[in-house]
């Protein structure tokens, strides 16, 4: 899909979610508050059915799909989170979906895709799985529903950008894990719409930073991928993401963050907050307990995507 996207099309998807997702809260955090000089918060999107915000983008899409066509086979790529996601929506739906899913998803996410009654297709990494899924669906086995780069996902990820604006007055700063770009695109264009003076800072990991290295060149460039905690930013984009030029336009910053101040930081989100996140979700806090971005003196909130982190990865961190 590759038609523009408003915010009253995002209010549109907060109306669709009604009592479908949680509205998550904010909690103020005086541990990042102290190590930054700011007032700083954190968005639990930990809390979702899921685990994780896809909820918001997945569920928003697979209704649309049923309410527009009589055909609801879904197709879609997926580490995790949105295949998860995208598995519990279909099934409250009744729509038959087929995950493409790479080899080094962590277990506790393709266990929880299975059991949501989704048919698994495994394949070598997410650049195949993201090309064998698009493949699948233009032969005809269903409609493909990008993990990023769709409307409608967007428009779910983006309510997270009208809940903060209701529950934190005077924000100045949002801050976003990036993988496709996807939540900082629908995070993005609700704040800009809301309230243009609040930054919107993205956050990649060093082990893939798509984006920087895009805007950087000015298009769209492929990059080595390498492993890393946070799995779930892993991945090149697609040649024909519609988040590139998204990005482009609600985005002020993205900064980068390497493997030690991502376990440093997912380690003290656990220590200090009492919470359990998984490594995507650790990038934005990373940003801030390794100096990436200075928020002292500022209110900022963190979004905390997501707790879906295998035992053993959080016992290496944490051990």
């Amino acid at each position: 899909m590759t038609r523009g996207i408003t915010v009253d099309e995002i209010a549109a998807a907060a109306d669709r979610l009604r009592g479908r997702i949680v509205r998550t809260p904010v909690r103020r955090s005086e541990w990042l508050s102290h190590q930054t000089g700011g007032d700083v918060h954190c968005k639990l999107e930990i809390v979702q059915p899921t685990g994780s915000y896809k909820i918001r983008g997945a569920f928003n899409a697979a209704r649309q799909v049923a309410a527009r066509t009589t055909d609801g086979r879904l197709v879609t790529a997926s580490a995790g989170n949105h295949g998860r996601a995208l598995a519990h929506a279909a099934r409250e739906l009744g729509l038959p979906l087929t995950v493409f899913i790479p080899s080094n998803a962590p277990r506790a996410k393709v266990d929880a895709i299975r059991a949501a009654g989704a048919e698994l297709r495994p394949c070598a990494d997410y650049d195949e799985a993201e090309r064998d899924a698009k493949r699948w669906a233009a032969a005809g086995h269903g409609l493909f529903i990008s993990p990023y780069s769709h409307a409608d996902v967007i428009a779910g990820a983006g309510t997270i950008g009208l809940e903060l604006l209701e529950d934190v007055p005077s924000l100045d700063a949002v801050v976003v894990p990036v993988g496709g770009g996807g939540l900082i695109s629908g995070v993005g264009l609700a704040v800009r719409a809301r309230s243009p003076s609040t930054r919107v800072i993205g956050v990649e990991v060093a082990a893939s930073c798509p984006f920087t290295r895009s805007l950087a060149a000015g298009r769209l460039v492929t990059v080595d991928v390498a492993p890393s905690l946070a799995d779930g930013l892993t991945g090149n984009l697609d040649p024909d993401t519609i988040t590139f030029d998204l990005v482009r336009g609600v985005v002020d910053e993205i900064v980068v963050v390497d493997e030690p101040a991502l376990r440093d930081a997912l380690a003290g989100v656990v220590s200090n907050e009492h919470l359990i996140v998984e490594g995507a979700a650790a990038a934005a806090v990373a940003a801030l307990t390794s100096g990436k971005i200075d928020v002292k003196g500022r209110r900022a909130v963190v979004i905390l995507t997501g707790a879906n982190i295998d035992t053993a990865t959080l016992l290496r961190v944490l051990c």
